[in-house]
């Protein structure tokens, strides 16, 4: 990647307007994004329980060097409120997380979960239908089978085309706390679902039954000193995962080793420095996130503060620390206060894993590059989401004077945060959702 600040918006699209609804909601607002393997697919999960796919035009003839933009293919409701009787529990319906699974024919397969339920969804075309049936008649009716003199030979006729969402599979009952994170396995028959306390793993073609990897629930809930917050599978090691705590450390596991994986095969934490220690350390220590590289080689954390690169082979401390929002250490009481302390901001690879992307608040994302070490803050706003229009880095002021181009800390908009966002597998596009609004960038097109 040549320059950061080439990247421009070629698509704004508020799943609100998708969704046909007239206002901004709670349910509206996006709380997962997931980019297929090809990355010619895109998925939005909100707090309503739906999920949008967007498709990727493929090239016009008029311009046939650039790529088409992305557009709605197929909204479907994938989870609906319940509620827990035994427990007098509300169970919501927000899509926490989606994972799309590799496609082998002309279908696409997806896994969505809210904080119970893991389903299967495939999505399938349809441009054509069956005619001529024998024992029905053209309304589906069942005929009379006397009436029948003469054997038809069914036809397909030509349809308009029908994008169609189907649950092929339901993973439920298996998870007594919240789920917050799902992942397929590279053997691409299994896949895991994490909650606080536990981590499940599940073949996708059994779905009442599930084995438990780990579980870290001390016998006496007073004891409990840490919680899971991610878990992920190696990108190419059917056998290795890892999974994040809220104490800040990363335990690698291998399931060779054992049926139950609470003893882990690699722990990685960082010592904290005592000059840094606060009453809020704990809190921002806590691991919102983990993300194995594409290669397989590296772990990428983020916390509330930072985003760190771990080598594989190197457990005393992170190969690369990198600071998101340090502006916001000053302000960690009022921060603590409002809750946005515990936001939970996820961390993203670029294809080459060579630069890095998370997010922040008032509309603010970060991207950091591995190799030159630039990094710069970009700005998703309905301002600067012009078609053509080249993003212009932002920068904020801790104190003194302040620069025109230059935003004061002081002024940051909280409710404004960028938690969720995806990188294209093999190109320089990026989705970004602020609360109910999607944002697609690409790398400037010469």
């Amino acid at each position: 990647m040549k320059c950061f600040s080439r990247y421009l918006p070629y698509l704004f699209r508020p799943p609100s307007t998708i969704l046909s609804s007239s206002c901004h909601t709670e349910a509206d607002i996006i709380s997962t994004v997931e980019f297929n393997s090809t990355g010619e697919l895109l998925a939005t999960g909100d707090k309503g329980g739906r999920v949008v796919v967007f498709q990727r035009e493929q090239e016009s003839k008029n311009q046939p060097h650039r790529r088409g933009e992305y557009n709605v293919y197929s909204t479907f409701q994938s989870h609906e409120p319940e509620f827990d009787y035994l427990k007098s529990l509300e169970i919501e319906e927000k899509i926490n997380k989606i994972r799309w699974l590799p496609q082998h024919n002309a279908a696409y397969f997806l896994l969505s979960t809210n904080d119970k339920t893991v389903k299967l969804w495939k999505i399938s075309e349809r441009d054509r239908r069956p005619e001529g049936y024998n024992l029905k008649d053209e309304e589906g009716r069942i005929r009379d089978p006397a009436t029948i003199t003469t054997l038809r030979v069914p036809v397909l006729r030509p349809m308009d085309l029908m994008v169609e969402a189907t649950a092929r599979r339901i993973f439920s009952n298996a998870h007594t706390y919240h789920i917050n994170s799902i992942s397929v396995n590279s053997d691409y028959e299994t896949f895991m679902s994490t909650d606080d306390l536990r981590i499940n793993l599940w073949n996708l073609e059994i779905t009442n039954k599930s084995f438990n990897i780990v579980d870290i629930k001390p016998a006496n809930m007073e004891e409990l000193t840490e919680v899971i917050t991610a878990a992920e599978f190696h990108p190419n090691q059917c056998n290795t995962f890892v999974y994040s705590s809220s104490k800040g450390s990363i335990r690698l596991c291998d399931m060779r080793a054992a049926a139950l994986c609470d003893n882990h095969s690699k722990f990685f934490e960082e010592p904290e420095d005592p000059s840094n220690r606060s009453f809020f350390s704990e809190i921002i220590s806590s691991i919102s996130d983990v993300k194995f590289s594409h290669s397989g080689r590296y772990l990428m954390t983020r916390d509330y503060l930072t985003v760190k690169v771990w080598d594989l082979n190197m457990e005393s401390k992170p190969l690369e620390t990198y600071q998101v929002h340090d502006y916001l250490r000053s302000k960690l009481c009022s921060l603590y206060e409002n809750d946005c302390i515990f936001d939970k901001f996820e961390c993203v690879w670029n294809g080459s894993d060579s630069v890095i992307m998370t997010g922040s608040y008032n509309n603010f994302f970060r991207m950091f590059d591995r190799n030159t070490k630039r990094d710069v803050t970009l700005e998703a706003s309905r301002e600067n989401s012009k078609p053509r229009a080249i993003l212009k880095p932002r920068k904020v002021c801790v104190g003194g004077k302040r620069r025109k181009d230059e935003i004061s800390v002081d002024s940051l908009d909280f409710s404004k945060k960028i938690l969720h966002t995806a990188w294209h597998p093999s190109e320089n596009i990026i989705a970004v959702a602020a609360t109910n609004n999607l944002y697609i960038f690409q790398d400037k097109v010469n």
